[in-house]
């Protein structure tokens, strides 16, 4: 007789929450009248959401001594609460970036079912402690991204999207995977704690069995990141799936890979820190240089965004090959306003897309400024915050990134930074050019009909992500707080 190990419930509140919110949403979309099936299955997807950061809240202030639970397969600390209110508040924002969009009402209780299941998928993997739930984690929100990027049946792009993600992102999976079964053959251990005793005890510093599968490991957390160069995905899936997809894609799916690359990293191979310390900085260089120049000479609005994120990739990456006190805190800052600034960002081009119907463009993004006074406020403090300019989130986060590399001893590591930085500027201000400053000459005309069609929810969530972009500079020291507490779950 198996005895069932002890399950900490309230450890799992925030997964929970998104999972029954999922249900009830798909339900709906059965029981529901027609008519009444968007507000039912986004105000399902939205409590859902918003219980989850309620939990993980609760969660984060309970759980000051870090503990392992579920017979050691999750952790319950502050490092996971902090994603996974990270998550909630981005999967919030989604619901109000999705509500007004062109879907057909026979498949919108599906797109907030499998939205509220992504966000409790990731809710899990933040919390993984061991690599089989690490794995289980991965494939449970993975499967609902590839869905959710094909979801538009009637466009192409949504469709070949999907199809790219699923083949890419497979991949990735599989050497994940495969890596992951190298280290368990190497230490005889799942459980990350565990993995890092047995390379101690065993000596296994020098195993090639156990560096390939630690190299296969960040090349699949690699793939999850958009890091170069595992990068190729990015930025088609991000110009092809629906805009509020790739919004919540930017933000949510970033972030929880960022902080399971640092908890598995730091917490798993301690003893191989010179090896992968210097492999995530060249990634870092690597996402640094071909997110920036590629960039340069993007005209859509949803591809320049998509290299972007390769580049902020490359930014969060020295926070974490910093290995140490410094770098953890300053990726969990930074991942604040940028979940902030990138889903506000593409919320803004999914409400030009919808006034136009067509892609957003540079050149069409022409007037947005004056025309949608609100919109173009926001999204000039978005690309501001980008681009690490002071009065946005952005600057302090890169400051501390830059100080973590620096306290490291890595003074090359910050030249780059801020080298590609500079490069940024260029393109993130010709975003803001384009809203303001085109002068009359170049101007042309724009498919618009009428006034711009009323988006209350979306423009409320353009304006809390403004405000928490903002604010995140005004409020530096509660949030330095908040990510030291999380970094304390971690041995750095």
């Amino acid at each position: 007789m198996i005895d069932a190990p002890s399950v900490d419930w309230f450890a799992l509140s925030p997964e929970l929450a998104m999972l029954a919110a999922a249900g009830v949403a798909l339900l709906g979309a059965v029981i529901v009248p027609r008519d009444w099936i968007r507000a039912f299955a986004a105000t399902a997807c939205a409590l859902g959401f918003a219980g989850g950061l309620v939990a993980a809240a609760i969660l984060f202030w309970k759980s000051g001594t870090p503990s392992l639970e579920v017979s050691d397969a999750i952790s319950r600390d502050r490092l996971a609460a902090l994603a996974q209110m990270i998550v909630a508040g981005s999967g919030l924002l989604a619901v109000g970036i999705s509500y007004s969009s062109r879907r057909r009402v026979e498949h919108v209780g599906e797109y907030y079912a499998l939205l509220a299941t992504c966000g409790g998928g990731m809710a899990f993997l933040v919390s993984a402690g061991n690599l089989m739930t690490l794995f289980l984690g991965l494939e449970w929100f993975s499967i609902c991204l590839y869905v959710l990027c094909a979801m538009d049946l009637d466009s192409v792009p949504s469709l070949e999207a999907g199809l790219k993600y699923l083949i890419v992102g497979s991949f990735g999976s599989g050497v994940l995977l495969f890596g992951s079964a190298l280290v368990y053959g190497a230490t005889g251990e799942l459980g990350f704690a565990a993995i890092a005793d047995a390379t101690r005890s065993a000596g296994l510093d020098d195993d090639p069995l156990l560096l390939v599968g630690l190299a296969m490991l960040i090349a699949g957390l690699g793939f999850k990141a958009s890091a170069a160069p595992f990068h190729q995905w990015t930025p088609d899936v991000y110009e092809g799936a629906p805009t509020p997809v790739t919004a919540f894609m930017s933000a949510a799916t970033k972030a929880v890979a960022l902080v399971l690359t640092l908890r598995v990293l730091t917490v798993a191979f301690p003893e191989l820190d010179e090896l992968w310390t210097v492999a995530l900085a060249v990634l870092a260089c690597a996402s640094l240089a071909i997110g920036n120049l590629a960039a340069l000479v993007q005209r859509r609005v949803k591809r320049l965004l998509a290299y972007s994120s390769i580049s902020h990739a490359g930014f969060m990456l020295i926070a974490i090959a910093a290995a140490n006190e410094l770098g953890g805190k300053a990726l969990l800052y930074y991942l604040i306003p940028y979940c902030a600034a990138s889903l506000g960002a593409f919320a803004v081009v999914a409400a030009r897309e919808r006034e136009l119907n067509a892609p957003v463009t540079l050149d069409n993004l022409a007037g947005l400024g004056w025309e949608r006074p609100l919109l173009g406020v926001a999204m000039w403090s978005f690309m501001l915050s980008f681009a690490g300019f002071p009065l946005t989130g952005g600057f302090v986060g890169k400051f501390y990134v830059f100080a973590a590399a620096y306290e490291r001893g890595w003074s090359w590591l910050v030249i780059f930074g801020v080298a590609a930085t500079f490069v940024s500027l260029y393109y993130y201000l010709a975003v803001i050019r384009a809203m303001y400053m085109r002068p009359a000459s170049e101007l042309t005309l724009a498919p618009a009909g009428a006034s711009p069609p009323r988006e209350i929810l979306l423009s409320a969530s353009v304006f809390v992500a403004m405000v928490v972009n903002v604010g995140a500079f005004f409020a530096v020291q509660p949030l330095i707080d908040l990510a030291k507490d999380a970094a304390q779950s971690l041995p750095l």
